[in-house]
């Protein structure tokens, strides 16, 4: 199969699901930019009329046939439901689209022999190991059903790779942030909903519990990697600095100049008090995180604040 061979970028035609949403978006304007021809799959058209999409859900076998072409030279898969609040309400709707819907897409990619497969997974699928840095040999336990739908789907891509010889590899994302999270309803965004409302935000817990939290950009910067090294399996991906929830608040602050206030509540289930990543594989690939959370946290906040009137 040589298309394998190459692992440029220049004149590779990508497959993108979910690239009409907030990572596929600036994923999609990289690969335009590193000469790519992007195809994306996604429930809405992606804004730039130059690029083909496929639209409809990916649950749908009619949408994967028409997006998974003879032609692709490999598939970046974003599209999932990510909620996990989401996942708890909703396990066996979120193990459709999560699960049944990538093993469908990977079959289409064994059949029409599309050689590689990018996938976005989550560190959530090694559970809570406390304090302990996250790195790709940790033992898969996740501890909700979001979690779980993300390890089956590595499962899946070690299988199509050890039998069939698709290069798949799973890139592990942290919290992602960065423009173009209007719609979204994770936690960066309800703080600049809340700055720009002049409201206050609920905190889950005591808000001592650390995250990663990793800007879109570096995401994109990850992805591109993965596919130009040809990297196989798990790969983690984050800022490798984890920040408390309530210092994540007062750099939302500083940004917004709001006061923010807050309420705490009890932690729901499945809630991880830390997340801790060695991000030392992808740097040795070359990947090497551009933001910190000031400067990544400033990129967000044009899209929130109030248009002033002249």
């Amino acid at each position: 199969m040589d298309r394998q061979e190459d692992a440029g970028l220049a004149g590779r035609r990508v497959l993108v699901t979910g690239g009409s949403g907030f990572i596929g978006g600036r994923l999609v304007g990289a690969l335009l930019a590193a000469g790519a021809e992007p195809v994306v799959v996604d429930q809405r058209p992606h804004p730039d009329p130059a690029v083909r999409s496929v639209v409809g859900d990916l649950r749908d076998p009619a949408v994967r046939d028409a997006a998974v072409s003879t032609d692709l030279d490999g598939m970046v898969h974003l599209a999932a439901a990510t909620s996990v609040l989401r996942s708890i309400e909703d396990p066996a709707g979120v193990y459709r689209l999560n699960v049944d819907a990538t093993a469908a897409l990977l079959e289409l990619c064994r059949e029409r022999e599309v050689p590689r497969v990018v996938f976005a997974s989550t560190n959530a699928v090694t559970g809570d190991v406390g304090g302990t840095p996250i790195h790709e040999r940790l033992p898969l336990r996740p501890l909700t059903p979001y979690g779980a739908t993300k390890a089956a789907a590595e499962m899946l891509l070690s299988a199509y790779t050890g039998v069939y010889g698709i290069q798949t590899c799973a890139v592990r994302f942290a919290n992602v942030y960065g423009p173009g999270m209007r719609h979204k309803d994770s936690f960066v965004p309800r703080l600049m909903r809340a700055a720009s409302a002049g409201e206050g935000v609920q905190v889950y817990g005591d808000g001592t519990q650390l995250r990663d939290y990793v800007h879109v950009d570096d995401v994109v910067q990850a992805v591109l990697l993965a596919w130009r090294t040809g990297h196989t399996g798990p790969l983690v991906v984050g800022s490798g600095l984890s920040t408390s929830v309530n210092d994540l608040i007062e750099a939302a602050r500083a940004v917004t100049g709001a006061p923010i206030p807050t309420e705490y509540v009890p932690a729901k289930a499945g809630e991880m008090p830390a997340v801790v990543l060695d991000i030392s594989l992808a740097r040795e690939l070359g990947y090497e995180p551009r933001h910190d959370l000031r400067t990544g946290m400033e990129t967000v906040w044009p899209d929130f604040a109030p248009v002033e009137v002249a």
